[in-house]
């Protein structure tokens, strides 16, 4: 199976399904002499892992990373950096229904029309489960970026269902499990979480990642474009079936006059454009949006075919995430920090003695 890697000078694959003994990768690329220890990885694991709260998935799974390579006396040496996280809590047997049954919705069908033959055990490697690998590498590129060039890189759920918050405080989003913005409107989540666990349904949500600090010139016109990388990563996270850039979708409805970001001698008067113009950053905040589709493993039958083009009613067991999103942020700002860390490799191997003609401008000016 191909497809398992991404970047080009920073660049992770992984290796794993759901229910194997592990599920690891290797990060090839990484610059030598960063101080790093399984610790720095495991504070965003940990953020992933399933079995924290009643709204997620009661898996029960430590994700502790232990580093194979790449690491000597506490610092990088510049060899691939092997990552692997053990599998403790399978329960495989949860699946032997659906050996021969198409889940609707699910990569069941497509997986055995492309290959011939699937692991169904939590779906193999559709299964959310391998993220967390990407998860582990994406935290060796957000200390890279945050120690050597300033970037920070945070984000929260915008919008769970229905609900989007009524306030903004960032201070709030690693309070609750939701990765939520809004104290306030927390219990208003829990009860509608409750509610939608109990009818044995699922539903979607989107999450905002943010990139601050950024430094100009990340990105290739064309088809490397910066945005387009971010997408393309983003598309690779499980569920995810839309990705914003800035403003957006909501780009449709504004005039040129509104949305044009202005530039003053102080900076930016405004970031409709999310931080990227042209396909290079342009030093404004890297604004993301992500929408997850709801799942489509859950207890409600479902009508579908078996392996012999048979009707079936499908019932899905086994324990999942009735809102997928939850637990995606932590995914989404992992999957930001590799795509930013393998551009700003490839802006230095180019460009590392450009002479720009002016100093870069504000990403805000004063009072904008």
């Amino acid at each position: 199976m191909s497809g398992s890697s991404l970047g080009k000078l920073f660049v992770v694959s992984g290796f794993g399904e759901s229910h194997g003994p592990a599920i690891g990768g290797m990060v090839d690329g990484c610059p030598p002499g960063l101080a790093l220890c399984a610790a720095d990885l495991q504070r965003d694991l940990d953020r992933r892992k399933p079995g924290q709260s009643r709204h997620t998935t009661q898996r029960r799974e430590s994700d502790t990373v232990e580093i194979l390579s790449g690491v000597f006396e506490g610092r990088t040496t510049g060899a691939p950096i092997g990552l692997l996280i053990r599998n403790e809590d399978q329960r495989s047997k949860d699946y032997s229904e659906i050996a021969t049954r198409y889940r609707p919705g699910h990569a069941d069908y497509c997986y055995d029309q492309k290959y011939g033959h699937r692991d169904y055990r939590g779906g193999g490697r559709s299964s959310a489960r391998e993220t967390a690998v990407r998860v582990a590498a994406g935290a060796i590129a957000k200390k890279y970026l945050a120690e050597q060039v300033g970037v920070r890189i945070r984000g929260h759920l915008s919008q769970l269902g229905p609900i989007r918050p009524r306030g903004f405080d960032w201070a709030a989003v690693e309070s609750n499990p939701f990765f939520w913005p809004c104290r306030e409107s927390v219990p208003e989540l829990e009860e509608f979480m409750d509610a939608l666990r109990k009818s044995g349904d699922s539903i979607g949500a989107a999450l905002t990642v943010v990139a601050e600090g950024m430094p100009t010139g990340l990105g290739e016109p064309i088809y490397d474009r910066l945005d387009a990388d971010i997408a393309h990563a983003m598309m690779g996270i499980n569920a995810v079936k839309g990705v914003e850039i800035g403003d957006g979708f909501a780009c449709v409805e504004q005039r040129g006059s509104e949305h044009r970001d202005e530039m003053t001698p102080e900076g930016f008067l405004s970031n409709h454009a999310g931080g990227v113009l042209g396909g290079i950053s342009s030093g404004q905040d890297l604004v993301v949006r992500i929408a997850l589709k709801p799942t489509s493993s859950i207890r409600i039958p479902g009508r579908s075919i078996d392996r012999d083009g048979n009707p079936v009613e499908v019932v899905t067991k086994g324990r999942h995430d009735p809102c997928v999103g939850i637990r995606a942020t932590p995914i989404a700002e992992a999957v930001l920090a590799i795509v930013l860390m393998d551009h700003l490799l490839r802006h230095r191997a180019q460009n590392a003695a450009t002479q720009a003609p002016i100093p870069p401008i504000a990403a805000r000016a004063p009072g904008a």
